[in-house]
């Protein structure tokens, strides 16, 4: 379609948090974690705001892509962890590493990266002139987790993953879909102090039905990928990687069952980092890049789900 990934980066909090440590805070223990989620250990920000850690993977990206700041035209950015609803992220982010282009925030939950890809292709359609955009996931789920809830703060964790994008034909398909409604996941704003508003309100803490999001989690990829395969003539064999949403490596697993390929083609880090909502997707495209198993023209599937209920898949050339 419209652009090649350039550069990648991402920045995670140096404290880790072991499925240990959560135990001496809720009812847990390491065995049940790992069994039902896949995650040892998880980073936690001590000190650092959303907008600090995306920054920095905004930085990581752009010197891996060898791109000056200046020279960005938009940069795109997603959380559902930010420190302000206004400045968004992504304004916060262009003034943090010195930019001075158009900058603007899309939620879309845990699938918000992909989102921001689609966007970018848009931007790069409408805007003839335009060569190059950043696009920042950055999570500090941290901030908006019960402590005391042990069937999600063991799930999350804070950081943030960046992608660089210039102008190119690497962007081949996707796949966009939103079944609206807030009865299987939901993260409530503080209802504020209005001594007009009369409505019963939940804690501003996410608030997640485990069962119903793991089933459609599970339908979402499936169908996302089978319909990319078959709109683009291709089979799995075509397909080098697979980058899935990084929520629960169940989730992963009875995916790959469901459409019969090989579970070592998802890439998979979930153990080192738990869910980091917008963050996973580009976190993983990193470490994937980074690992020296990503090569120039491989076609890879990144797909993801969350909050919205929304989900995404997309087919990239690299």
């Amino acid at each position: 379609m419209s652009f090649r990934i350039l550069g990648t980066g991402m920045y995670v909090p140096p404290k880790a948090v072991t499925n240990d440590d959560l135990a001496q805070i809720v009812e847990t223990n390491d065995e049940w974690i790992t069994k039902r989620v896949g995650v040892k250990e998880r980073r936690i920000s001590e000190n650092e705001w959303t907008s600090e850690m995306g920054a920095k993977a905004a930085q990581a990206a752009l010197a891996d892509a060898g791109v000056k700041v200046e020279e960005l035209d938009m940069i795109l950015a997603a959380s559902v962890s930010g420190e302000t609803v206004s400045p968004s992220m992504a304004t916060m982010i262009q003034h943090r590493i010195g930019a001075t282009c158009p900058a603007m925030e899309i939620n879309a939950a845990c699938a918000a990266f992909l989102y921001l890809l689609e966007t970018a292709a848009a931007f790069f359609a409408l805007h003839k002139d335009y060569q190059k955009i950043l696009v920042v996931g950055c999570e500090r789920m941290s901030g908006i987790l019960d402590w005391t809830d042990r069937s999600t703060c063991v799930i999350f964790g804070d950081g943030s993953g960046a992608a660089v994008l210039e102008r190119g034909e690497g962007y081949l398909d996707s796949v966009l879909t939103v079944k609206g409604g807030d009865d299987v996941i939901k993260i409530p704003h503080f209802p504020g102090t209005s001594p007009f508003f009369d409505r019963e309100q939940d804690s501003p803490y996410i608030h997640m039905k485990g069962q119903e999001t793991f089933k459609y989690a599970v339908s979402a990829i499936s169908s996302d990928i089978t319909a990319l395969l078959e709109r683009n003539h291709l089979t799995i064999d075509d397909i080098a990687w697979i980058v899935p949403h990084q929520a629960n490596v169940r989730i992963i697993d009875f995916a790959s069952k469901r459409l019969g390929i090989d579970p070592a083609k998802m890439f998979v880090n979930i153990e080192k980092y738990g869910n980091t909502s917008s963050a996973s997707v580009p976190i993983a495209l990193h470490e994937l890049k980074e690992s020296g198993q990503l090569h120039r023209g491989d076609k890879i599937i990144l797909c993801a789900f969350g909050g919205g209920l929304s989900n995404m898949a997309c087919l990239i050339e690299y």
